[in-house]
Formats: structure tokens, sequence, C-alpha cells
């Protein structure tokens, strides 16, 4: 299987190209580091991603984007091109959650701990999950205070990762749990969304934003034009 991967739900603007024959070296990867900006810049990042692979689009059997939780634009600009591509090129399409793409990497090497991914959500808040070191959910993707993520995480010990990590933990350790901090990156890495993205059921993971609270803009109903 070829899948492209996409990622523009937080800060970076990101796309690979994987195949099963190599799941550690992509056939191509650009990563961008970015907070805005990210409608202008996929298409074309995602076009030069092509032009370095053999085949093309016509190569892909799949397309993989971040589905959130994350920016309400960078979502909306990720899932649109993956939907596009997917149709033109007539191949699945599937969705990937951002925490699940933080905390992937540690699943079956941090023996006996809780994997927690910990994203910053403004404003106090954190967008949270944890997981067994087996990769067994036990607190499901929910957006809490720093104090609630810790509280929820149990006993522990624990090792986070993800922009709000640092916050996280600085609460674990007011209450006495052993917590680590192994990665404050602002954005999954691509080559993980397209690894979970190859096993992803395309019937159960849409590629559709998955939003825990309410975008931020709302419609300007005062200055609607009345209809004739």
């Amino acid at each position: 299987m070829r899948i492209l991967a996409i990622d523009t739900a937080l800060g970076a603007c990101s796309a690979c190209v994987l195949d099963t024959a190599d799941m550690v070296n992509p056939l191509a990867i650009e990563q961008i580091a970015m907070e805005r900006g990210h409608a202008e810049a996929l298409m074309p990042l995602i076009e030069r991603v092509m032009d370095a692979v053999e085949g093309g689009f016509s190569s892909l059997d799949r397309v993989a984007v971040t589905v959130g939780p994350g920016s309400y634009t960078g979502l909306r600009v990720g899932v649109s091109a993956a939907r596009a591509i997917a149709l033109a090129a007539n191949i699945p399409a599937v969705g990937v959650t951002t925490l699940a793409a933080c905390a992937a990497p540690l699943v079956g090497r941090e023996p006996g701990r809780v994997i927690a991914a910990a994203l910053d959500a403004k404003h106090g808040q954190v967008w949270f999950q944890a997981l067994s070191s087996e990769g067994r959910q036990i607190v499901a993707l929910r957006q809490v205070s720093y104090r609630d993520a810790a509280r929820a995480i149990g006993a522990g010990p624990v090792s986070l990762v993800g922009s709000a990590s640092l916050a996280v933990a600085n609460e674990a350790w007011a209450i006495g749990l052993d917590a680590l901090v192994l990665d404050d990156a602002r954005a999954p890495d691509v080559i993980w969304v397209a690894r979970l993205g190859m096993i992803a059921d395309p019937d159960s993971a849409p590629p559709r934003p998955l939003y825990l609270k309410a975008p931020e803009t709302t419609p300007q109903d005062r200055a609607r034009l009345p209809r004739r």
C-alpha cells in the first residue's frame, strides 16, 4: 500500500508518501513549521512531494489526514485537500486524530507507564488523551484544564508528549505523580499520520473534522442584508 499523509491541524504544514515496503523511510516528505498560512502553503507543498514520487498521484492507494483536534481553519484546509485528492484518484481517505499521531511513537516503548498526549487548546485548556503502554485507551480524548488532565491520569507513572505536556506535567508533579516530558512538539510527525492511516478502517475513521469546542468565529447576523 502507498499512502499520502497530510497534516495541517496544528503548528505545521506537512505531507509525506509512505509505502508498506519501507515503513521507516518515506518516498517523499516535507514539513514546514507554521501557525498560519496553511491554506496557501498546502497544495504547492503536496505538489512538490508528489513530484518526487514515481507514478505521482496515480500510484496512491489511500490518503490520510489529521482531523483534529486542532485549528478550525487548519483542519478544514487539510480535510478538504484529502477529500479532493481521494475523489480524483478514486481511492479511500481516512482520518487520524492529532493526539493518536502524537502518542503512537511511544506505544510499546514505555513499559509500565501511562502514555499521555497533551496539546495546547489555549486559555488554560488542553486537548488530552491517555493510553496504556500497550495502546489501550485509559482516558478518552477530551478538552480539559491542565489540572483536570493531570488528575485524569490516575496513579501514573506517566510519559507525556505534545505542546502542553510541560503544563500538564507541572500539575502532575504538584500532586505527586511520576511524570516525564518526552516531547513538546507543536505538531505530530506526519510519518506517524501515514502509519496510522494505513491501518485505519475507512468506515470508522472518516476524513471529517473533529472539534471539541465550537468555532470561535460566528456568522455576522446583524450585518446580513434583508432579502427582497
